[in-house]
């Protein structure tokens, strides 16, 4: 029998308390213990990571807890900060401003609304099909040729990865899934949870014992060790976790894997994407994270994968 949904939540989000009162303590011993400036660099870079990780588990939890409505305005604000994000290493002009109006004032509020309604069909298409052939309309009656299909690419790429791939995060509450009702706020957790925890697990393994670098021209900090250990010690924790999914344990730890590792694929994806506008950070908004978008880039490639892997075998 499964736990109710509210004490299926509780016991998620004591979990997630329970790990940062435990990194907080270590990385207090450590701020106090270590004195060579390179390793108090990292040290201090991760007490402020964990700093960040509070603030964003509490809002994550308070907006988790109070419903649907709850959720969607969260990714709501949250692919709203994302695009903009993106849209200020675009390369702009202001034949562009009207379409991007549409896209952000438009486009973005009405894919939540249907996930608000529960219109999967129109939801699944309408930034990839409607939005996108729209938003090269527009820039096209704007007159201003000059890197067009650059500027117009762009655009269609911000919406997609910043709203369309976000919005599937709080999509998983339109899932009917048999003897889950009621149940789909854990799946969020679940999903979030995995994939976040692979990101840190990755940065700490990485720290620890990474030497070989996967791609150094793009992320020279992502190591295979790192990816190694922060994919299986993540989906490890995926599949202890099992009782909070529709999942059994060795489904819960496949789809842990997948989502850790399309995760993976979306931050390197995301990190060329720096490299190609040559910064380091998408914004400034997290003390020690960046922006929104360096926050939420794995996030972005793992949720449409979880979702349509969820609806394809587990609902009828």
């Amino acid at each position: 029998m499964r736990l109710p949904a509210d004490a299926m939540v509780l016991r998620l989000v004591g979990g997630v308390m329970a790990l940062l009162l435990l990194a907080s303590a270590i990385g207090w011993v450590l701020s106090r213990v270590v004195t060579d400036a390179t390793a108090r660099a990292t040290v201090d870079n991760i007490n402020a990571r964990i700093r960040a990780w509070w603030v964003m588990a509490l809002v994550f939890t308070v907006s988790l807890t109070t419903g649907a409505l709850g959720s969607i305005l969260l990714f709501t604000l949250i692919s709203f900060l994302a695009l903009r994000e993106f849209v200020t290493l675009a390369p702009t002009t202001p034949g562009d401003h009207r379409a991007l109006f549409w896209c952000f004032f438009i486009a973005t509020p009405l894919e939540y609304f249907l996930i608000w309604i529960g219109w999967y069909g129109l939801f699944s298409i309408l930034i990839p099909v409607y939005i996108s052939i729209f938003v090269a309309i527009r820039i096209a009656l704007a007159g201003d040729t000059t890197r067009f299909l650059e500027r117009t690419a762009t655009t269609q790429w911000g919406l997609m990865v910043c709203v369309y791939f976000v919005s599937y995060v709080p999509a998983l509450l339109m899932l009917r899934i048999p003897g889950y009702e009621h149940h789909n706020a854990a799946l969020i957790f679940f999903l979030v949870l995995v994939v976040q925890l692979s990101d840190v697990l990755q940065y700490v393994w990485g720290k620890s014992v990474g030497s070989r670098p996967i791609a150094p021209s793009i992320s020279p900090n992502k190591t295979w060790e790192g990816f190694a250990g922060g994919i299986l010690s993540a989906t490890a924790i995926g599949t202890a976790i099992w009782w909070a999914t529709p999942f059994a344990p060795l489904q819960a730890a496949v789809m842990a894997f997948v989502v850790t590792v399309m995760g993976f694929a979306g931050g390197l994806i995301m990190s060329a994407i720096k490299r190609d506008r040559g910064v380091k950070d998408y914004g400034t908004l997290i003390d020690g994270h960046g922006g929104v978008l360096d926050r939420i880039d794995s996030l972005c490639f793992a949720a449409p994968v979880f979702f349509h892997m969820t609806r394809f075998f587990f609902t009828p």
